[in-house]
């Protein structure tokens, strides 16, 4: 029929792919999509051989199938992925799918050709994105493995002086005439391998953007001024310190004590660089919206290789004992944690400059008086610590009975609310861990104030993620004394938090 004709007709040139008509070897018939793809006037094509289509790959291709198109009844006899050729001689990658159709001129072949230069392409995107996420995960995996190689060797070296010390007093405190002296000094020895495992937890904590921060605006020229003569120590009579700070710049918001632990790191890093001797220049400027920090040396430099893995943790170039190669670490957690940036450039013999971006903030806050030091005795109050492990929570209950606190112990939170619900008189302060098995410090804080509204609440972890807010910072209202913690920190955090 008439209108067949015309619907077949309409349907092939409306179909989003090429469509060739082959009659043996020479085109009979194309639609518009195919002078599209082809770049061929469908004047010029109609009457050509399929061969003008054709490249190398897709002429033996064809030879392959050409006892199939012979020899198979009509119908559809597959899709092949092969290349074809424009009018201007480039090639691209296409998949054609091919129908055998008898018709009264004889048998014809339709071939549908698409055009997949786009899908392939977005293929390989796709594997390349793979590859790149595998290889990402890759390097984490070896930077994770770096890092606890590195926490086990620095921790175990602690662990090793700590008990080894400790044996010495108890062998000492233990003999028929003890040497209070030499008792003294190896448990001072004790005391120095704790501390510098503390020190190694909070640089940890800032490489990871964990650790408690309480920022406040600040005067970034003060700062750097209050730490010159510490610098000045650090860096040893043969660096010399230079201090270019430009005036009447914005304030910075950022943890005041983190800001100059970042610069005795950056110092530490510029004094190894120059064991012959050098300079050092701390500038301060303002670059675009923020306040520019740059700490330069005068030192050996870095190497591509070396300045590439410069942020990562514990990798350093120099001997096991000369650092833990969480220096620069540190610094990056630091100032992401506070929002800002940090670069490293360095050159062999020319060099290294640390470059810090931190936004600018509010006019700084007021400096506050330092008084008399806190009063840290009790006068009776009733104390519930609660901790999961049973030796810190032995010391914190000694250390809070000597000062004349009542104390009441618990390992873990139901504990806890159990001994409160016995206890007839008042609890003045809850002293809790964050993170314990069955129930978090928050949780028990929440609890507890249901039932006695008045106990104000003291947290104490090394790890304080659950009780904090965006940034790091402390969710308003939490108090937190951080692990691991002396006798004077726990005093005064309890005298501070008791009296408001």
């Amino acid at each position: 029929m008439e209108w067949s004709e015309e619907l077949a007709g309409g349907l092939l040139q409306a179909a989003p792919d090429a469509i060739l008509v082959i009659d043996g070897d020479r085109i009979v018939l194309v639609n518009d999509r195919a002078e599209q793809v082809y770049g061929w006037p469908r004047s010029e094509l109609v009457g050509r051989s399929v061969d003008v289509l054709m490249t190398d790959a897709s002429r033996a291709l064809r030879a392959e199938r050409r006892q199939v198109m012979t020899e198979s009844p009509p119908g559809s006899i597959g899709t092949i992925r092969t290349t074809a050729c424009r009018k201007d001689g480039t090639e691209f990658p296409v998949e054609s799918s091919t129908t055998l159709v008898e018709t009264p001129q004889g048998r014809l072949a339709v071939a549908v050709v698409r055009d997949i230069t786009e899908r392939l392409g977005a293929e390989e995107e796709r594997a390349r994105l793979r590859a790149e996420a595998q290889a990402h995960r890759s390097q984490r995996l070896e930077s994770l493995g770096q890092l606890a190689g590195g926490i086990a060797h620095d921790f175990n070296n602690m662990l090793g002086v700590i008990l080894n010390y400790a044996n010495f007093v108890i062998e000492e405190a233990e003999s028929a005439e003890p040497d209070v002296s030499m008792i003294a000094a190896d448990a001072k020895q004790v005391v120095k391998a704790g501390q510098r495992g503390t020190d190694l937890t909070h640089q940890l904590l800032a490489f990871a953007r964990r650790e408690v921060v309480r920022p406040q605006a600040l005067d970034l020229n003060a700062l750097v001024g209050g730490v010159r003569e510490l610098l000045c120590r650090t860096l040893g009579d043969h660096v010399r310190l230079i201090l270019r700070l430009e005036p009447g710049l914005p304030s910075v918001t950022c943890d005041p004590a983190q800001m100059e632990q970042m610069l005795v790191h950056l110092a530490l890093n510029a004094r190894d660089a120059m064991p012959s001797g050098g300079n050092l220049v701390i500038d301060t400027g303002r670059q675009d919206d923020q306040v520019r920090l740059r700490v330069a040396d005068t030192g050996r430099g870095m190497d591509a290789g070396v300045l590439d893995r410069a942020f990562e943790p514990f990798y350093t170039t120099k001997g096991s004992a000369e650092g833990a190669g969480l220096g620069l670490a540190t610094v990056y957690g630091i100032v992401t944690q506070a929002g800002g940036e940090v670069a490293i450039t360095s050159e062999l013999g020319f060099g290294t400059t640390v470059t810090v971006l931190l936004p600018a903030g509010a006019e700084p806050a007021p400096e506050q008086l330092t008084g008399d030091q806190p009063v840290t005795e009790g006068h009776g109050e009733t104390l519930l610590v609660v901790e999961d492990e049973d030796a810190l929570r032995d010391v914190a209950g000694r250390i809070l009975s000597g000062a004349g606190y009542r104390v009441l112990s618990a390992e873990g939170g139901r504990q806890a609310l159990d001994l409160a619900a016995r206890h007839d008189g008042e609890i003045d302060l809850l002293v809790s861990d964050v993170v314990m098995p069955g129930m978090l410090g928050k949780e028990l804080a929440e609890r507890l104030m249901v039932v006695r509204p008045s106990t104000r609440v003291l947290y104490m972890s090394g790890y304080a993620q659950p009780v904090l807010a965006s940034e790091g910072t402390l969710d308003p209202g939490v108090a937190l004394l951080e692990k691991p913690f002396t006798a004077n920190d726990l005093l005064t955090a309890v005298r501070k938090r008791l009296d408001g």
